[in-house]
């Protein structure tokens, strides 16, 4: 797999809408899917999650973190096709 580092703006509802299923996903203990830039891929239920805050001259970031090793991501995709 190639690597890739993209961002993707979105819409306050579109956010807190990726938010909600991530959430909902989260709490149950099932993986997240997700599409972002035409890409899609699952979250496993176990990835390491983190928020993130950045501070610089002129502005300040947060950002939610999800990591995941390829092999965790491999195994919830056969979860999912089992289902």
């Amino acid at each position: 797999m190639s690597e890739r580092d993209v961002e993707r703006n979105y819409s306050v509802p579109e956010f807190a809408a990726k938010l909600r299923r991530l959430a909902d996903a989260l709490e149950s203990g099932k993986p997240f899917r997700i599409q972002i830039a035409g890409e899609r891929f699952t979250v496993p239920r176990n990835a390491q999650i983190s928020v993130e805050h950045e501070r610089g001259d002129s502005e300040e970031e947060v950002e939610f973190q999800l990591k995941w090793s390829l092999a965790d991501a491999e195994e919830a995709d056969d979860d999912e096709a089992e289902v």
